[in-house]
């Protein structure tokens, strides 16, 4: 493995720019401009894991399968759908950041991990689902969509979303490979939309259960067992930002952990959006990591250089 190692997360709705454009061929120009900022990153000499975000595509496949359930076609558990979309936007990543690699002379091999994540069937999280999934909607089409038994919350002031049950990552039951690829110098895709959440059963046999693991708690735990120099969060913000959309409003460029779990103490990040990517951070700087960096994908590489994004750093 050549240079220092950053586990980098990208959001899922990063890879929607826009909620009113989200078919495929936004989805490719949102992924070939992350790919872009990545690859500049490893032409600086960091070596790169890739992990990724899948939020509004389950959404949409969700919605998709209870459109054709009416017309007799079967439905697709959850489980099986994270696979699906750790697949597919695996397959956008890999070919994206390939030609953008070798639009400047560099020729790797990028592999997706197909990652099942060990979670407890007994988490607490089940019984109070507060995972977004899905597109943006108005108050009136969730309570709609609520009458059909979805389960619905106001997103962090952006709008109304379905929400179902998010348990705490414990195990990358794939972890032994994906080492085993990154020392011989691949590119691994892994933990995708947060890993396929699994359980062990009576017997001891891993199955898939009806969840979605946060993406940034994934990847932290991702992060700090590959111990990476360094875990960066590609989200849709240049900079964390204090008292977010007020008239008050303040972006922050570094703060220590100390200072990071005060401002979470104090209401400053919004569940769901905000709070698990700074929870994220917590944990890896927490557990020995050097730091973690959050920005939007055109900054990554200045924020490596300290010019942008906020750090989260030990102290």
């Amino acid at each position: 493995m050549v240079g220092k190692l950053a586990v980098v997360a990208v959001g899922g709705n990063s890879l929607i720019q826009d909620p009113k454009r989200p078919e495929i061929p936004h989805q490719w120009d949102a992924v070939r401009e992350s790919c872009d900022h990545i690859a500049q990153m490893i032409v600086e000499g960091w070596s790169v894991t890739i992990t990724h975000g899948n939020g509004p595509q389950v959404g949409y496949i969700l919605r998709r399968g209870e459109i054709a359930a009416q017309h007799g076609v079967h439905d697709v558990p959850l489980d099986l759908i994270v696979a699906d979309t750790q697949g597919s936007i695996g397959y956008m990543l890999q070919q994206a950041l390939d030609n953008a690699l070798r639009r400047r002379g560099i020729n790797r091999t990028i592999m997706t991990v197909i990652t099942q994540v060990l979670v407890d069937n007994h988490d607490p999280a089940f019984a109070n689902p507060t995972k977004p999934i899905g597109g943006f909607m108005t108050e009136e089409d969730a309570r709609r969509y609520e009458t059909e038994g979805w389960q619905v919350m106001e997103d962090a002031g952006r709008g109304w979303r379905r929400v179902i049950a998010s348990p705490k990552p414990l195990v990358i039951q794939e972890i032994n490979a994906i080492k085993a690829l990154i020392m011989d110098n691949y590119i691994v895709i892994a933990c995708g939309g947060g890993g396929i959440p699994v359980i062990r059963n009576e017997h001891g046999s891993l199955r898939g259960v009806a969840a979605v693991i946060d993406k940034d708690r994934a990847s932290s735990l991702l992060a700090r067992e590959l111990r990476a120099d360094l875990f960066m969060i590609s989200t849709g913000v240049e900079k964390v930002a204090l008292n977010f959309g007020k008239p008050d409003q303040r972006f922050v460029d570094e703060m220590t952990l100390a200072e990071a779990q005060q401002y979470m103490a104090e209401g400053h990040f919004a569940p769901g959006s905000m709070r698990p990517k700074i929870e994220a951070a917590i944990d890896f700087v927490q557990m020995g990591g050097p730091y973690a960096i959050i920005t939007d994908p055109p900054n990554l590489a200045r924020a490596l250089r300290g010019e942008t994004g906020t750090r989260v750093v030990p102290g």
